[in-house]
This record gives C-alpha cells, sequence and structure tokens, in this order.
C-alpha cells in the first residue's frame, strides 16, 4: 500500500491549499485526513467513505475544508479555504481497509504533508 500525498506549503491567513492524497496497492473503506500540529497530539480532519461518499469534518473545520474523491483514480483532495494559523501542522493521509471478516480494521498512512498558515 502506498499514500503520497502532495499539495501542502505556505499561505497566507484566509488563503486556501490544495491537498491531494493518490492510493494506491489494496480497495479502501474510508478515506481521510489528519493533522498534527507541533506538541499535540494527531486529530482527525475529515473522512470520506468511498463507497457513498459519506463525510465527516472536524468541527474546527466545518465551512472552510471539503474533502472528495475520484475513486478512478482512488485519489481524494482536501480543499481548505479561509485558513487560519491554527491550522497549521503536518498533514497526513489516511486509508482503512475493515476487512469482511471479524470487521477488522487496518489504516495506512502517507508520509504527511507541511501547511503552514502565517498571520
Amino acid at each position: 500500500v502506498q499514500l503520497v500525498e502532495s499539495g501542502g506549503g505556505l499561505v497566507q491567513a484566509g488563503g486556501s491549499l490544495r491537498l491531494s492524497c493518490a492510493a494506491s496497492g489494496s480497495t479502501f473503506n474510508v478515506m481521510g485526513w489528519y493533522r498534527q500540529a507541533p506538541g499535540k497530539q494527531r486529530e482527525l480532519v475529515a473522512t470520506i467513505t468511498t463507497g457513498r461518499g459519506s463525510t465527516h469534518f472536524a468541527d474546527s473545520v466545518k465551512g472552510r475544508f471539503t474533502i472528495s474523491r475520484d475513486n478512478a483514480k482512488n485519489t481524494i483532495y482536501l480543499q481548505m479555504n479561509s485558513l487560519k494559523p491554527e491550522d497549521t501542522a503536518v498533514y497526513y493521509c489516511n486509508a482503512v481497509v475493515i476487512a469482511p471478516v471479524y470487521l477488522r480494521r487496518y489504516d495506512y498512512w502517507g508520509q504527511g504533508t507541511q501547511v503552514t498558515v502565517a498571520s
């Protein structure tokens, strides 16, 4: 399994960035983005199911971030608008396989991409 992220960078507060995550090596049930700021725990940002396309967002990003998928490319996108300095973190792509037997969950992670929002 390989997850390749792209799209991070430096942006001014109020600006926008779009992250991409291209997955390969398996069929995933859920994909999403997590982030980790210095000195803080990794936290969920947004997820999307690859079947129905159901989405879930952290309260801190609702109304500002959107997540979408292109199943043909096995790729997800995180559109981040109205960025704030507190959005500064390393953003990690996550892909989940839920095995049909015992519904065991397998998590896979990308290498992370830095997002820095300057005030």
